[in-house]
This record gives structure tokens, sequence and C-alpha cells, in this order.
């Protein structure tokens, strides 16, 4: 079984070139290297470290409120003059960094070329706010763009998408708008981009054949430890934590997306997998030779991704 095509094969000596410098051209694959053990401070300078990463600000995005369970949520909201759809966006940043401006090229072309109003939320983050102030977070705007998007933008229905920590948050956001908002109806698909879907660690997440990647276990470990501290492995089999654990049938079309070098490789293959055995709509995008986050180098290989992402987006599309 195949689980690319002949022109993503094509891609792979590129892909193969661009590992060797992986941590000068990526410096974030270094962020979790020689940290203090203390986790705010830890938290603190990588947030710092990830700024210098960050793209520039869109003119586009609008910077507002929604309320949330703690308080106000900051969002950045991208609405084009004719929204046929919304999309909540959930950036990544292994729950313990980032904020929604990561991801803002990407929320602006949602916006301008597939006519989405995009909602990007900077939900609490951990070790200061661990689990469930984030989930919390995701699911107040999921409950905000359902409640106000048909008066605001002309449109009940919705995408949900995020990329690795993102990616579990989405997905957990999906099972709280079936399981709590009963408005499952009104999702038309989820986009999960290499997210952590088994916080106990699949078998990929503890050695991925030793191939270059941004995460390497023991700082996957941190993370983890961060967002759920105290946790035990049978508590962390809860689905609102380890969405691979729920009941996945019911669910809208799912893009699920990872490389092969990510160390959560498997955590994609076995949730599309029960997805499937599920009978929910999925389709599992794989990429060779391309770790986590492969999506922020300049390649052929993102380009592939960004296609079948829009592709697959506007398929959906009401």
């Amino acid at each position: 079984m195949k689980l690319w095509d002949e022109t993503i094969e094509g891609f792979r000596p590129e892909a193969q070139k661009m590992l060797a410098g992986l941590a000068e051209a990526f410096p974030a694959a270094q962020f979790g290297r020689d940290l203090p053990d203390d986790p705010v401070a830890r938290a603190q300078i990588q947030r710092q470290n990830i700024l210098a990463v960050e793209p520039e600000p869109s003119p586009m995005a609008v910077e507002s409120t929604i309320p949330g369970p703690a308080g106000d949520i900051p969002v950045r909201l991208f609405v084009p003059e004719e929204p046929k759809a919304m999309f909540l966006h959930i950036h990544g940043g292994a729950w313990i960094m980032g904020r929604p401006q990561m991801s803002e090229p990407r929320n602006e072309y949602l916006a301008t070329h597939l006519g989405l109003a995009v909602l990007s939320v900077d939900y609490r983050l951990a070790p200061e706010h661990p689990y469930p102030a984030g989930p919390d977070d995701c699911e107040a705007a999921a409950a905000w763009m359902l409640e106000h998007g048909p008066e605001r933008w002309g449109t009940d229905q919705m995408f949900i998408g995020g990329e690795s920590a993102g990616g579990q948050l989405a997905a957990a956001t999906l099972l709280r708008v079936r399981d709590r908002l009963g408005a499952i109806d009104r999702v038309l698909g989820a986009n999960l981009v290499f997210g952590c879907y088994d916080l106990r660690g699949t078998p990929s997440a503890f050695g991925n054949g030793g191939n270059p990647d941004v995460i390497y276990p023991e700082g996957l470990q941190f993370n983890i430890e961060s967002f759920t501290p105290g946790m035990s492995d049978a508590e962390r089999r809860d689905p609102d934590v380890s969405p691979l654990f729920a009941d996945l049938s019911g669910l809208p079309p799912c893009l699920v997306s990872v490389g092969t070098f990510d160390h959560l490789a498997d955590d994609s293959y076995f949730f599309a997998v029960r997805m499937a055995a599920a009978e929910s709509p999925v389709e599992l995008a794989v990429y060779p030779d391309s770790p986590h986050g492969f999506m922020n180098f300049p390649s052929e290989m993102t380009k592939a991704h960004a296609k079948r992402m829009d592709t697959w987006i506007a398929s959906l599309m009401p």
C-alpha cells in the first residue's frame, strides 16, 4: 500500500538535502535544549525564542477578544468581503508557547483565496495554565463562532484545524463540538496537521529511527508533563486528552497530514486508521523524509502539502 504518489516521490531528493541543514534552516529544532529545569522559566525562554521565526503580521488581521471561561480570550480575525464558511484555527507550540501570529500568512490565504472567515484563538498556555485551560478556551471559541457566525458573517458552517499541539487541540475541540455543543452537523471538516493524539506516547514518539526532527523525545515529554502535570498514563487515556481513544464515529471529513520523520508520525497513522474503522470520512496525507513542522521549509514538498489542503477544503465548501 503506497502512502504517497509519484509526484511526492519526486520531491524526496530535495527534502533529503534540506534535512542536512535542519538546525540552521529552522532554529526551533534547538528550542528545547540547554534550558532550565523549572517549567515556567523554561517555557518563557522558549516563547521568546519562537518569536525569532515568527512571520510579519498580516495587515488583514484584526485583533479582538471573545468571552472565555476565565475572562476574555484574545483572537485574530481574517474576514473576506463575502465569507463562504468559517475556520477556527488553533496554533501549535507544544501547549507551552506560540500564538496566532505564527500562522499569519496561511490564515490570510484562507480568507483571501478560499473565502473563509478565520478566527485564530490565543488560548491559555501551560505550564501556568495546564489542562483543561487550553481546550476550554478552544471550545469557547468554537461555541462563539457557531453562535455569532450567522449574524456576523452570514454563515453557520465551519472548519476546525491546527498544527502540532494545535492538531491535538483541534481534534479535542471537534469531539467537544459533537459531544458537548451538539453541533457536529455544522462542521464541514477538520484539518489536523502532525498532531499529538496519544499523550502517553506512540512508538515513534520515543524514536524516529534517528532521523532529523524538530521534536526530540525528552522535550516532548517535558511538554506533555507541562500540559498534563501529575497525570498517570491511565488518566492521559481520557479521550479529551488523547483523542486517539475517543469514539471517532459520526465525525465530519478529516484531513490528517504528517511527515515520515516526525516523532508524531504514528499519532497521525493511528488516528486516521481508527477514523476509517469508525466509518468517518478521512484522508491520510503522508510526506516522506519530512520532519515535524516541515511546512515551514520553502520546498516542493511544502507546496504539495499546501495544495492538498487547499483542494481538500475547496471540495467541502458550501
